[in-house]
């Protein structure tokens, strides 16, 4: 009967058991080769490829009908992609990607054992040409434009499969599948799809589902048979990332009701359970990614990360990502600094500094009271690194933009923040965020920290499980089927619940019993 690897792969090693022809047998090498594999399979539906059909006399005889080929199932039926001498040492691996709009973000997974092999993460080559959407989306309409952004990011994508194809010593087309989760825009750009109308009226992509194409089609230097699969998306603000995100979040699998964040460049929220899901997103990330701050950075080395305060002698002590000098401060770090100098009664509820309780770290800076956290002996850049006024109310509109949309599309579903079983924070953002120190804010409820769960790159984690399980590949279309996404107008209840989410940690204080000041 032959054998398969991986009883849920959709992309698998199949070792058939061909007998081979006789007078008595007469049956053609294709119907043959055919046949076997669909028993070892248990199937009826495979098909093989033209190509392949005109290399099997050769291939089938010179290895005495002993052959391993490499199959998947598409939508309906599996396709044959390439046939082997038989050996047990074959290995065949998959790519899982995060194609974020600033970094991307590759795993390696070997497709029989499951395991990740190794994962790397780089700057998209696309924001030389604009580090916001809406730039490139004007770009790709100019001539040769969308021609330039999809080269970049696919020739990029190529230099970092030579890489790990190198260091691993195995060649490219072992590479046989590639699943890859972007929001709706960067997916457009990959797909070389004219992204136009996602920004425009009526708002609408060109595609929300992709077919299952082959990597020679997207010019991706793998196996040029191997499928890739694209997340499909929602709409034009709900892409495949964040129904990567449902899905390695398990949440529509349970009975509880959830909430899914992820923030970004935007803030991406999803709440529901294995019966609904509700979905929006809103303007909430460029401050938590340090986009807003005049010390900010995104995470990565030299970043401060965390901030605590010593009580004893009121001096506040940083650490960085990798343990570097300090460069600057991402998102979970400027939070966990605003909610001490809170704390501290060292700013007021309106995020103002309070001279007298700052001491002589507080200082007029160009115009503009800034308290220095590292000074610039201390520093890598050789500068004060100095919170600025206008840094805090920054990152209060933020917050004020996050708890807003929470108390929305909760009230939308008539669910209370209290009944939510897990609170999931996914992204860079979410594996570095203290919880307690977003409550102290008012950015997130005041739940008890148990109840948040970072996850990290849900987006990569996705693109994995697609890779290695058919069940979990059908599962995303679920997902997207179930998604009822609900636009966040800015009318007027909007914007009186954000009025009242700019204080620290809100004008409603008995919604976070949990915060009390020292000052």
């Amino acid at each position: 009967m032959g054998k398969s690897q991986g009883s849920e792969g959709w992309v698998k090693i199949v070792s058939p058991d061909i007998i081979p022809p006789s007078l008595k047998d007469n049956t053609g090498d294709a119907d043959r080769l055919g046949r076997s594999i669909e028993r070892a399979l248990h199937t009826d539906q495979v098909s093989i490829g033209l190509p392949l059909i005109r290399k099997l006399p050769s291939l089938l005889r010179e290895n005495d009908y002993r052959v391993s080929v490499v199959v998947y199932k598409g939508s309906s039926s599996w396709h044959l992609m390439d046939i082997w001498p038989a050996s047990p040492a074959h290995q065949i691996y998959g790519l899982a990607v995060d194609l974020g709009t600033t970094t991307l973000v590759t795993r390696l997974v070997d497709l029989s054992s499951g395991k990740i092999l190794e994962e790397t993460s780089f700057i998209n080559p696309q924001t030389e040409i604009g580090l916001d959407i809406l730039t490139r989306i004007h770009h790709a309409g100019q001539e040769r434009g969308l021609a330039k952004l999809q080269k970049l990011v696919v020739e990029r994508l190529n230099r970092e499969v030579e890489d790990l194809t190198t260091r691993k010593g195995f060649d490219a087309r072992a590479i046989v599948a590639a699943s890859v989760a972007g929001n709706t825009t960067m997916t457009h750009l990959f797909l070389g799809l004219d992204p136009y109308w996602i920004c425009r009226e009526p708002y609408i992509p060109l595609v929300n589902k992709v077919p299952i194409l082959e990597a020679s089609d997207l010019g991706v230097k793998i196996h040029p048979d191997a499928p890739v699969f694209v997340f499909p998306n929602v709409g034009s603000y709900f892409g495949g990332d964040v129904i990567a995100g449902i899905l390695a979040s398990g949440m529509t699998r349970r009975a509880d009701v959830s909430i899914l964040v992820d923030i970004g460049t935007n803030a991406e929220i999803v709440l529901g359970n294995e019966d609904w899901l509700m979905a929006c997103a809103g303007a909430a990330g460029p401050a938590l990614e340090g986009g807003v701050a005049s010390i900010g950075m995104t995470a990565g080395p030299g970043a401060i990360d965390k901030v605590t305060r010593d009580p004893s002698t009121g001096e506040f002590q940083v650490r960085t990502i990798d343990h570097k000098p300090p460069v600057g401060i991402c998102g979970s770090g400027l939070i966990d600094l605003v909610a001490q100098l809170y704390l501290a009664g060292m700013i007021d509820m309106r995020g103002k500094y309070i001279p007298e309780r700052c001491g002589n770290l507080l200082r007029e800076i160009e115009g503009m009271m800034c308290y220095v956290l590292v000074p610039a002996e201390k520093s890598a850049t050789g500068r004060d690194l100095a919170l600025s006024q206008p840094d805090i109310d920054a990152l209060l509109r933020s917050k004020a933009a996050m708890y807003t949309i929470l108390t929305t599309v909760t009230r939308m579903a008539n669910v209370s923040m209290r009944d939510f079983k897990d609170f999931i924070v996914a992204g860079t953002f979410g594996s570095y965020i203290d919880p307690q120190s977003a409550i102290t804010i008012g950015m997130v409820p005041d739940l008890p920290p148990e109840t948040y769960k970072p996850l990290g790159n849900t987006s990569v984690t996705g693109a994995s499980m697609a890779l290695l399980s058919e069940k979990a590949r059908d599962e995303i279309y679920e997902i997207r089927n179930k998604v009822t996404y609900v636009e966040l107008n800015v009318n007027q209840e909007f914007m009186n619940l954000f009025s009242a989410a700019r204080f620290i940690p809100h004008t409603d204080r008995s919604l976070f019993p949990s915060v009390r000041p020292n000052g």
